[in-house]
């Protein structure tokens, strides 16, 4: 009798440590799959903010007097009084920004892809500058129109 307990309760030990190791697994598995999609969804939105923020952060960085204007819906930043000028628009789904001279057909294919939006508007409206894509809007106060330095 007593090897039969013996018997038993190895098959008891095995059968616990059985399943405390597909719960284990199941646990790392279930882990795996919730980390991973937590990481895409942050890419995912550091991507939307980087459009925006890319947008705000290079007009500021070219704020002079009468640099920033918008043209057919495009967004140009001319660059000091070199005749060459930022300009920023929309083209096959993607946000593109080239550097050519002032007046110069747009070149989306010799251009730098900002990254992927559906839409772009820029409206100025005297100091202030609002542009928009999928991942939002950002109202831009310019101050070099404003008056202050």
């Amino acid at each position: 009798m007593t090897r039969e307990r013996v018997q038993s309760t190895g098959y008891f030990t095995v059968g616990t440590i059985a399943l405390f190791l597909v719960g284990f697994l199941l646990l790392v598995i279930f882990g795996a799959r919730i980390y991973r999609d937590t990481v895409t969804g942050q890419y995912g939105n550091m991507d939307t903010r980087a459009q925006l923020s890319y947008l705000v952060s290079t007009v500021r960085g070219n704020d002079s007097r009468g640099a920033v204007t918008v043209e057919d819906g495009v967004l140009v930043i001319r660059n000091g009084n070199s005749g060459y000028a930022f300009r920023i628009y929309l083209s096959e789904g993607k946000l593109v920004e080239d550097f050519a001279e002032v007046g110069a057909p747009l070149d989306p294919v010799g251009g730098q892809v900002i990254g992927e939006t559906k839409t772009f508007v820029s409206e100025k409206d005297g100091d202030l500058l609002r542009v928009a894509t999928d991942a939002g809007s950002a109202l831009i106060y310019l101050r070099a129109e404003g008056g202050d330095p």
